[in-house]
């Protein structure tokens, strides 16, 4: 490690040290009790001599949650006027010149009001990390970014709210809060959860039993996951050992590239491993060619690979099958990712006499290629 790398490495570590530690309750669904866990939390810091505060808490005037409200610190909200309507958002400022030991910061993948310093919550909890505060927060499953399609898929709704993987990767702790299905079901029957207005509509929509199963099943393996991450960033790793590197290969088709960006970023954040994203602009496709709804899709979709954790690479290339054996050489990957054959980028390389070569240079250099469905 050169002098300019070693200096970095120790910046690094003290800016580590000063930042402030991070943990994450993550359910199902609403309703199962994060919020109410940390307001828990909040009271047997705070019984143990920790200054601790509540930033922002959605009680949702549920009478058990509400209820344990009282005995804690709270920081006023930020008010502000919105389309007419006297609204309330974090105050971040008074959150950072207070200065707790700790912060409640509920709702993470809250989108802050126009105008405001920071357009989502988890953006305010990241300045507040920054300035040594420690956060307790909470997310549902179904607001994590790269598992958008999953959940579509699921329950049928499209979440706009959502967070990206990256911030997922930042929490020191991730604790599941899990109740089965029945018991999720029984508490919203009782007006636990919704007003009864919403009860049968609720019951019919998210709260159906399959449903919840299923994001039942994401959010376990989700934690599960965070936890791997975690042993193996802590614990030591044996020297010699391959460390994963996926490189994903999208086209200018928006819906291929969406797709390839967001499984990829599954499978790295699984492994805990680095990951790059590749667009290869053939001639057909310079600036002056391509049609500019594709330009402002591709913009689009390397903004979310970058939030999701991705590195992007760019290059002007005749030839895509070796701008990608290039970029594997180049880059040390071991795992190429690819969307599947009925679509755009794989459609060009099956066309091509240089397919045979990138499977075989692939295959020499034991580097594994995935087909994304």
């Amino acid at each position: 490690m050169d002098e300019r790398k070693d200096a970095e490495h120790f910046l690094n570590l003290i800016k580590k040290s000063k930042r402030g530690k991070f943990k994450l309750y993550i359910g199902m669904s609403a309703g199962v009790g994060k919020t109410y866990r940390m307001l828990q939390e909040a009271h047997t810091l705070l019984h143990n001599g920790i200054d601790i505060k509540i930033g922002y808490i959605e009680t949702h005037y549920r009478k058990e949650t509400h209820a344990l409200l009282e005995g804690l610190p709270l920081i006023p909200r930020r008010q502000l006027f919105y389309k007419g309507k006297e609204l309330e958002e974090l105050d971040v400022q008074a959150v950072i010149n207070l200065h707790p030991e700790v912060v409640i910061v509920d709702e993470l993948a809250h989108s802050n009001i126009e105008g405001s310093q920071n357009a989502k919550r988890w953006q305010d909890v990241l300045d507040i990390l920054d300035a040594g505060i420690s956060v307790i927060s909470a997310v549902n499953i179904q607001h994590i970014e790269s598992l958008h399609d999953e959940i579509k898929d699921i329950t049928g709704v499209d979440v706009k709210e959502r967070i990206p993987d990256s911030v997922l990767a930042l929490a020191d702790e991730v604790v599941n809060i899990d109740l089965t299905a029945e018991e999720l079901i029984n508490r919203l029957k009782e007006g636990k959860i919704y007003a009864a207005a919403k009860i049968e509509t609720a019951l019919s929509n998210f709260f159906n039993a399959d449903h919840i199963l299923q994001l039942r099943e994401l959010a376990l393996k989700e934690v599960a996951a965070q936890v791997q991450r975690k042993v193996e960033k802590e614990v030591v790793q044996h020297k010699g050992v391959k460390k994963e590197q996926f490189l994903a290969c999208i086209s200018s088709n928006d819906k291929t590239a969406i797709i390839v960006i967001r499984k990829t970023a599954r499978l790295a954040n699984y492994y805990n491993s680095k990951w790059f994203v590749l667009y290869v602009q053939t001639p057909k496709e310079s600036v002056t060619k391509i049609a500019l709804d594709k330009q402002r899709h591709l913009i689009n979709n390397f903004k979310l690979a970058t939030e999701l954790g991705a590195e992007i690479i760019k290059v002007n290339h005749t030839q895509i099958t070796k701008a990608i054996i290039e970029q594997c050489e180049e880059r040390k990957i071991t795992t190429v990712c690819i969307g599947k054959p009925h679509l755009g980028l794989m459609k060009i390389i099956l066309a091509t006499n240089t397919f045979n070569t990138l499977l075989n240079k692939l295959s020499k250099e034991k580097i594994d290629l995935i087909i994304l469905s």
